[in-house]
């Protein structure tokens, strides 16, 4: 597993830290439509809107999930399911691509624009500019909070990393390649077209 980067207090955006204040949710506020801010440790990380290949993993990842898992269409329920939720984790603000809750933690979602409780299960899918931010930043904020499994994905790469937290750290289960139709927890009850989440059909 790779090790958190180190970073200065300030912003981050592609890499670069620029001054040395800690970052607050009035930075993340101030920031135009067209990106997506996060806070971790203080540093106010700032991402570009992700390209068509991650919209599209996203996007078909969360539609084949909401039915069986949060509608119970199909499957066995159970589940919440959001596509870019706010986390507000202690002092940190994250957003996943897709973040799940058991209903048995959260019945519903909460009436405010920000989710307190961490989820069971996040996907962050990668591109080149967030790669770095979400493997070895955001992962140990995850593991802190006791989020129990975390998928990677790469739709370049065309690889679905499943991780599950074993103690205070992840262990990786299984990396799923190519066009294959998998299962991987926690929803293994569902069979996954990997190349229907690429775009390959």
């Amino acid at each position: 597993m790779p090790t958190p980067m180190e970073t200065g207090m300030g912003v981050e955006e592609h890499g670069e830290v620029m001054g040395r204040k800690p970052a607050t949710y009035a930075d993340l506020q101030a920031l135009p439509e067209h990106v997506v801010g996060e806070i971790v440790a203080g540093d106010l990380h700032v991402s570009p809107r992700p390209a068509a290949p991650h919209t599209v993993a996203a996007s078909r990842l969360g539609g084949g999930l909401s039915g069986p898992f949060d509608e119970g269409r199909g499957g066995p329920g159970g589940w919440i399911i959001l596509y870019e939720p706010e986390l507000h984790l202690g002092d940190d603000v994250l957003v996943p691509d897709l973040a799940g809750w058991r209903r048995e933690r959260m019945p519903r979602p909460p009436r405010t624009a920000a989710f307190t409780l961490a989820p069971d299960w996040v996907c962050e899918v990668l591109c080149p500019s967030t790669a770095a931010l979400d493997r070895g930043i955001k992962l140990p904020v995850y593991g802190r909070e006791g989020v129990r499994h975390i998928w990677l994905m790469d739709p370049e790469a065309r690889t679905l990393e499943v991780f599950r937290l074993e103690g205070a750290r992840y262990v990786l289960l299984v990396t799923h390649t190519g066009l294959a139709r998998v299962r991987a927890e926690p929803f293994e009850a569902l069979e996954l077209d990997l190349s229907f989440l690429w775009g390959e059909r």
